[in-house]
């Protein structure tokens, strides 16, 4: 019995030692040390920036020129707009950065760094989705309070000399917030609306302190899930459309009871703070113009459009004010003179339209998801384009033909897909070239001209038919 089960534990044994170990996740070489750190996260919105200005240092023995940013992985999917720049030297950057497993960022530096050689970058970057309210449910006219979690040591790969971090929010109404105390005084330090954390002393790669404080917000947290943005050139008709097609939702405190209509129209006298979203409003390049708004119902009236040479602005405002766990679906488009996007280079043309433009809101608005389609005039070939946006929020870009009514080709659309960047990225540029001849620009009309032609022709021999009946005549 004995030998028996001797011999079962070695098979299991050696079962166990042929399973193959797992495969370790990504780690990245310590090559550098962070000298002196200083991070600043901005809550004053709704959606968190963080930036890092950081003093590296290459502990290496060769030149290195991969720095790489920890995101905690249960913040990674919701990072967007990271850029990294020189500290030191504005004219260098931004620099190259891409996604590494599910918590890394490498950071390409322009020039490798020498071995202990030191160099100042600031990184900067989007948490979207960062908050959660607290109470998740409210009254009507109660004040709305979210709750942040974060680390007060910035979460980094390398050894940390020395460091800081500062919480900046919209007011000073922080009625709680995470303490502790180092060795003889307090290393939490709260002066009006902002939250100092430090300064610490040599904390290893990896080290995090978990904290978190809950500030009153008193605005609408604007949450765009999906943007799908519109452009469409036209040579012939010398315009530019624009059409804006957005699923908004707030993501604020939930009502605690039903909605109160009595309540909310007597507010409207003395126009208290509210979590609620009651108006959007879209500055637009000047000479905009044929402006118009609409939802899943159809056309909205409570609208306003100014225009004039020096801007224009459209103020909308939803059928009814959209609170916590409300969503808010809804189209806007307008004209403008293609003379304001669009340059001819000899037989070439460059068409320069902000990648996003959108509402412009004091507590900010965030986009989970953005689709932008730039429709070019048939037989426009030889496209090429350039999205000044950070390269790590496009997920995807391509060109493809689009079918519309007389077309014979199709016309030539630009489409790029980013997710998580906010309204800081507001006019930020998308810069398409491309040919277009004489002959394709001759195209549509000849199209034109040849089906009205037809319809002519067709109506003509139809009307030259016979289609009553005739008694025959006898010889």
């Amino acid at each position: 019995m004995r030998r028996t089960l001797a011999v079962l534990s070695a098979l299991l044994l050696g079962l166990l030692t042929a399973v193959p170990p797992a495969v370790a996740s990504f780690t990245p070489p310590a090559s550098f040390k962070n000298v002196n750190l200083v991070h600043v996260l901005s809550a004053e919105k709704n959606y968190v920036k963080e930036t890092i200005n950081v003093l590296i240092e290459n502990v290496a023995s060769s030149p290195q020129d991969k720095y790489y940013l920890v995101i905690p992985p249960e913040k990674f999917a919701h990072v967007g707009g990271i850029e990294v720049k020189d500290r030191k030297d504005a004219n260098v950057g931004p620099f190259a950065t891409e996604a590494v497993d599910d918590t890394y960022f490498r950071i390409t530096l322009p020039m490798p760094l020498a071995a202990g050689a030191q160099q100042t970058l600031g990184i900067t970057y989007y948490i979207l989705s960062a908050y959660r309210p607290l109470p998740a449910f409210i009254a009507q006219d109660q004040k709305q309070y979210l709750l942040y979690d974060f680390s007060a040591y910035a979460p980094s790969a390398y050894e940390t000399i020395k460091q800081k971090t500062e919480v900046k929010f919209p007011n000073s109404d922080v009625p709680e917030y995470s303490k502790f105390e180092g060795k003889e005084k307090t290393l939490v330090q709260k002066q009006g609306a902002k939250l100092t954390y430090g300064p610490f002393d040599t904390l290893p790669a990896g080290a995090l302190r978990p904290v978190s404080a809950r500030f009153e917000f008193t605005k609408p947290v604007s949450h765009v899930e999906r943007l799908e943005r519109d452009i469409e050139v036209s040579h012939w008709g010398g315009n530019v459309a624009f059409e804006e097609r957005y699923h908004l939702i707030n993501r604020g405190a939930n009502l605690s009871s039903l909605f109160n209509r009595v309540k909310w129209a007597q507010s409207a006298f003395y126009n208290p703070q509210t979590f609620a979203l009651k108006e959007l409003k879209f500055p637009l390049r000047p000479g905009s113009a044929d402006a118009y708004y609409t939802d899943v119902i159809g056309n909205v009236s409570t609208s306003r459009f100014r225009n004039g040479k020096r801007e224009a602005l459209l103020e909308i405002k939803p059928r009814y004010p959209v609170f916590g766990g409300w969503t808010f679906p809804f189209t806007i488009g307008w004209n403008a003179d293609a003379a304001l996007f669009l340059r001819r280079l000899g037989s070439s043309y460059v068409l320069n339209v902000p990648f996003l433009e959108g509402p412009k809101q004091q507590e900010g608005v965030e986009y989970e998801s953005v689709r932008l389609q730039i429709l070019l005039p048939e037989g426009a070939e030889n496209v090429k384009y350039w999205a000044n946006i950070p390269s790590s929020s496009i997920v995807a870009s391509t060109i493809t033909t689009h079918k519309t009514y007389l077309d014979t080709k199709g016309r030539t659309a630009v489409t790029i897909e980013a997710r998580n960047l906010v309204d800081d990225f507001r006019d930020r540029e998308v810069v398409v070239t491309y040919d277009y001849s004489l002959l394709a620009s001759l195209r549509k009309p000849l199209v034109a001209f040849a089906s009205v032609l037809s319809l002519f022709g067709a109506a003509y021999t139809i009307g030259n038919v016979e289609l009553k009946f005739s008694k025959k005549m006898d010889a």
